[in-house]
C-alpha cells in the first residue's frame, strides 16, 4: 500500500508537470498560428497508450514515463523529421515564424513551470502556513551518528549555532543551507566551536550508507513489532514511551543503544510512560542489541511530551503573496547552489545525482498534499531551471540558437541545427543514464 501512495504521488506529480509545460509551448505556438502535430504525455516509442486527432493536432499517452513532447511543424526537435525540413517552408511552420514568436513558443514551457510553482508557494503559505521546530527548543542538541560528521568532530548532544553565515533559528534551517556550506557552528557545553568541512564534503554524504546529519533527538516511542521479534507478545501499545531500563532512566532513543547492546541476550526490567502513568514490564534483548520492534512518533507527539516547540504561523492571503514569492526565489537559488557544485567536481556533489528513483523516494509513503504540492513546486523549479540549460535538444538550446539569431541577424542552417540536435540528444542520454546509473550503484552498493 505504501508503494502505491508513492507511485501515485509520483506519477501525478510528474504527469501535471509535463502536461502543463507542453501546454506552455502549445498555446503560444497556436496562438502565432503555428500547426502543432502531437501533443503527448509520455513517451510514445513505436506505439501509444492513447490517441486522438483534434483538428491537425493528435492528442496522446504514450507508455514510457520520461517526459513528454510537442511536435511543433518545421522545428527541429526530438523527433529529428527531417524529411519535413528538407521541403518548402509553410507559412504555418515554426521555422517560417518570426524570431521573437519562435523564441515566445521556445520560453513557454519554462515560464509555465516558473509561474506554476510560484503559485503553488502562494496558496500553499496561504492554506497551510509555516511549520518548523525552534532550534532553541531542543535543549540536549541533535542526534549526530553519522560516521562522517562524528569523524569531523561532531557528537550527539551538539547545539547548532550556525551554518556558514547562517544563523541557525528553526531545525529546518540547517538542512536548508548545508549545501555549499563550508563550515559548522556548534555550541557544547557552552563553548562555541566551528567545524571545517572538506571540499568533497557532498560527494562523501552522497556516496555514505548513513546519510544522516544532525537529527532531532526523540523518544524511544513503541511502533511496530517486527515479525522474529523475541517480544512478539509485549502487552505494549503504540505510543507508549520507553523512559527506562532496570531501574535506570534515560530520555532520548540515542542512549538506549549502547545500554541495549551492553545487555545482549537478557531480560530486562522496564519502565514504560502510557496517558501520564508510569508501569514496569519485563522485555527481552537479542543476540543483536535490540527489542526487535520500531521507534515511531511524530513532531506533535514530541512537543506533547516536552521534547520541543513547534512554530507555526498563518498567512492572510495578501501576506502569502509576500511569502510565496521569497519562497520561490530562495528555491531557485538553493537549486542554483546544487547545480554550480555539481558542476565542480572538487565538491564531488556530482555522485548525489539521481535519476527517476531518487525523484520517487522524495515522495511520502503516506498521502500528504500539503507535502505533494512542496515537493511538486521544487520539481517544477528544477524542471525550469535544468530545461534553460545551453544544451541542444533542451529549450535552452533553442533559446540559445534563438538569441544568436536575434543579435547576429543570421539563422543557423537546418543542417547545423540537425547535427547540434543530435549531439545534445547524445548528452542528455548520456546525463538520464549517469543520474539513473548512481541510483542503482546506491541502490547495490549503499
Amino acid at each position: 500500500m505504501e508503494f502505491v501512495i508513492k507511485i501515485s504521488q509520483f506519477l501525478l506529480s510528474l504527469s501535471l508537470l509535463i502536461v502543463l509545460h507542453e501546454l506552455g509551448h502549445f498555446i503560444p505556438a497556436k496562438a502565432f498560428k503555428t500547426k502543432v502535430e502531437k501533443f503527448y504525455l509520455f513517451f510514445d516509442v513505436k506505439f501509444s497508450l492513447f490517441k486522438k486527432k483534434i483538428g491537425d493536432t493528435v492528442y496522446g499517452i504514450g507508455w514510457l514515463p520520461l517526459g513528454g513532447y510537442v511536435k511543433i511543424a518545421g522545428m527541429i526537435d526530438e523527433s529529428m523529421d527531417t524529411e519535413q525540413m528538407a521541403k518548402e517552408p509553410q507559412p504555418w511552420e515554426f521555422r517560417s515564424k518570426p524570431a521573437w514568436q519562435r523564441l515566445i513558443i521556445m520560453l513557454g514551457g519554462v515560464t509555465v513551470n516558473f509561474v506554476l510553482a510560484l503559485i503553488i508557494y502562494i496558496f500553499a503559505s496561504f492554506f497551510y502556513g509555516d511549520t518548523d521546530i525552534s532550534a532553541s527548543s531542543l535543549q540536549d542538541g541533535y542526534s549526530i551518528e553519522n560516521p562522517l560528521l562524528t569523524d569531523l568532530g561532531f557528537k550527539t548532544g551538539d547545539q547548532i549555532v550556525a551554518v556558514g553565515d547562517y544563523k541557525i533559528e528553526n531545525y529546518f534551517d540547517i538542512k536548508k543551507n548545508i549545501i555549499g556550506a563550508q563550515s559548522v557552528t556548534i555550541n557544547r557545553n557552552g563553548t562555541e566551536k566551528t567545524i571545517q568541512f572538506p571540499e568533497d564534503f557532498l560527494g562523501q554524504l552522497s556516496t555514505s550508507k548513513d546519510r544522516s546529519l544532525f537529527e532531532i533527538r526523540r523518544p524511544f516511542v513503541f511502533g511496530k513489532v517486527s515479525d522474529s521479534s523475541l517480544n512478539k507478545n509485549t502487552n505494549l501499545k503504540k505510543g507508549d514511551v520507553i523512559i527506562g531500563i532496570n531501574g535506570e532512566k534515560y530520555k532520548y532513543f540515542d542512549q538506549f543503544k549502547p545500554v541495549l547492546s551492553s545487555l545482549k541476550n537478557q531480560t530486562v526490567s522496564v519502565d514504560v510512560l502510557r496517558d501520564n502513568e508510569t508501569f514496569t514490564t519485563e522485555l527481552k534483548i537479542d543476540d543483536k542489541g535490540e527489542f526487535g520492534f520500531f521507534s515511531t512518533g511524530s513532531y506533535d507527539m514530541f512537543e506533547e511530551l516536552g521534547y520541543l516547540s513547534i512554530t507555526r504561523k498563518k498567512y492572510t492571503l495578501g501576506e502569502s503573496f509576500g511569502v510565496g514569492y521569497n519562497k520561490f526565489i530562495d528555491q531557485i537559488a538553493s537549486y542554483g547552489d546544487q547545480l554550480a557544485a555539481i558542476f565542480s567536481p572538487s565538491t564531488g556533489a556530482y555522485k548525489g545525482v539521481g535519476g527517476f528513483k531518487a525523484i520517487f523516494d522524495i515522495f511520502p509513503d503516506t498521502w500528504s498534499w500539503e507535502a505533494f504540492w512542496g515537493i511538486t513546486a521544487f520539481l517544477s523549479i528544477m524542471l525550469a531551471v535544468l530545461n534553460l540549460l545551453p544544451i541542444p535538444a533542451l529549450d535552452g538550446g533553442h533559446v540559445m540558437f534563438l538569441l544568436y539569431e536575434m543579435i547576429s541577424g543570421r539563422k543557423p542552417g537546418d543542417k547545423f541545427m540537425e547535427y547540434a540536435q543530435m549531439v545534445g540528444f547524445f548528452i542528455l542520454i548520456a546525463l538520464v543514464l549517469f543520474a539513473n546509473g548512481n541510483d542503482i550503484y546506491k541502490a547495490i552498493f549503499n
